[in-house]
């Protein structure tokens, strides 16, 4: 099953959705100082099947859907086998999958091998905090199940 297959089937059942939409430059809302991204499991390093759950943890900040305009909250935004952070000051596009709707976790199905998975948190309008709220990246290796 290939990414695309996989994340298109996704929005239609109501999980996470792609942003398609591209701002020549926005605004970006500030983070909380003690604002920490992170992905409580899988670990860094383990082993997982091809379809597996990614938990999404976040301290000194608060989750929120998108469009919702509190001071220090956003949401997830999940990086898949990425080398480069998005851009900065534009909405994060269908390059990296959208939580949106404010979930804290979702499942995966990756093709076997070696896989990178990295959380940015977005604001209402899908734009990194300022400074970025970035988990640390992980590595999982995926089996053939």
């Amino acid at each position: 099953m290939n990414k695309a297959w996989m994340i298109g089937a996704l929005a239609m059942l109501g999980g996470p959705v792609l942003a398609t939409a591209q701002a020549a430059e926005a605004e970006r809302t500030e983070a909380s100082q003690e604002a920490q991204a992170y992905i409580i499991s899988p670990q860094n390093g383990e082993t997982v099947g091809k379809t597996f759950k990614v938990k999404f943890g976040l301290s000194g900040m608060g989750v929120a859907p998108a469009g919702v305009d509190v001071k220090h909250t956003g949401h997830h935004h999940l990086l898949i086998d990425k080398n480069e952070l998005p851009a900065m000051d534009k909405p994060m596009g269908g390059d990296v999958i959208h939580f949106g709707g404010g979930q804290t976790e979702t499942t995966v199905t990756l093709e076997p091998g070696e896989h990178t998975l990295q959380l940015i948190l977005g604001d209402k309008n899908h734009v990194p905090h300022n400074p970025a709220v970035v988990s640390e990246k992980i590595t999982v290796i995926v089996k053939d199940d």
